[in-house]
């Protein structure tokens, strides 16, 4: 089923209504956060303890991800009287072999709980069945390890907005001519679907050639720098089909590139990025609600382990189109959910 690209106020406000407030963690590089234990029962209670391994500590997507997911658990751990803590292992870059150990740590250290982002489905599928053998539950956001015991999945439809992030640059470069694909990491399922996507959605156009599908290390410079290359070599290129946005967390793109000779598609829309939809080289944005992957995936391991409910296994997640005309409204939501570093002047746009 395809997902809605939210545009309006009333979807960023249903957003809102998902469990998020303006709160943003502590700064302090500790490994764990939980709410306060005021009262008595939360004084006596035994915590929930919820490992979050996410892709890359430094990547900013996931340092989203890991605001939502402790402010899930003070709010839910307020709520039930249960101390609910968040215990961050993420590595400090993609490594499907360190998450995997990671995964082993969190059981061995007594986790109750394991909210994962997979690097490498194939490394992490053994380790994921493993912690769920032993009693752990596991639950994966953002990029998912089908196979494996894992009790949900939390996000898009990888293959679905990699369909729509070709349908727009097709719109933005008049249907016709050369484009690249930025794909990030080879081995991370849920961006070769979205490549696999946007590939089947070029096959419907006569006009789009796609020149090649260019991989990286997943951090800004490693990203930016691959396109700057592609470009010099491909200098007839009139778009970018981007995966993710880890080439528009820089501003050398908005330097080295000419908003009227090339367009940018993207997945993700954070702080950094917005400069980019303002100066017209990425005209569309293609949000994921990061910080809802935390939020979420708290609340959704606490209704499987704490109220017992049946959790379904996909929780869909519907993309936000950012524009020109919605980047107020997205500037605000992101502030909404603890982002400091979002433009000043964005968030008096309408």
């Amino acid at each position: 089923m395809k997902p809605r690209l939210a545009v309006c106020a009333a979807a960023l406000t249903g957003l809102l209504a998902a469990g998020c407030r303006q709160q943003a963690p502590s700064s302090s590089p500790s490994s764990s956060s939980s709410a306060p234990g005021g009262d008595a029962k939360q004084a006596g209670a035994k915590a929930i303890r919820i490992a979050m391994i996410a892709k890359s500590s430094t990547n900013p997507i996931f340092l989203s991800a890991r605001r939502g997911a402790e402010t899930a658990a003070r709010d839910l751990s307020s709520k039930i009287g249960v101390p609910i803590e968040v215990i961050w292992l993420t590595p400090p870059q993609e490594d499907g072999q360190i998450q995997a150990q990671r995964i082993a740590q969190a059981v061995n250290e007594g986790a109750n709980a394991i909210l994962i982002s997979c690097s490498d489905a194939g490394k992490l599928t053994g380790a994921i069945d493993d912690a769920v053998a032993r009693g752990v539950v596991v639950m994966t956001f953002d990029s998912d390890a089908p196979k494996s015991k894992r009790f949900s999945y939390y996000g898009v439809d990888d293959h679905q907005i990699g369909e729509d992030v070709m349908a727009e640059l097709a719109k933005q470069v008049g249907g016709r001519g050369k484009v690249a694909i930025l794909a990030g990491n080879q081995n991370a399922p849920n961006l070769r679907r979205r490549v696999e996507g946007i590939k089947a959605e070029a096959a419907k156009s006569r006009g789009i050639q796609i020149v090649g599908t260019f991989y990286h290390a997943e951090t800004p410079q490693d990203a930016a720098a691959e396109v700057i290359r592609v470009n010099n070599a491909y200098p007839d290129i009139k778009g970018w089909a981007m995966a993710g946005g880890w080439a528009l967390f820089t501003k050398t793109l908005l330097t080295d590139l000419d908003p009227k000779k090339i367009k940018i598609v993207s997945v993700d829309a954070l702080p950094p990025e917005l400069p980019y939809v303002e100066k017209g080289l990425a005209p569309v944005l293609l949000a994921q609600s990061s910080y809802l992957w935390g939020n979420v995936g708290v609340t959704k391991i606490i209704d499987k382990l704490y109220y017992k409910k049946d959790v379904p296994e996909i929780v869909a997640m519907d993309p936000v189109r950012v524009t020109i005309d919605t980047l107020g409204s997205w500037a605000r939501q992101l502030r909404l959910w603890g982002f400091p570093d979002v433009p000043e002047e964005y968030l008096k746009l309408k």
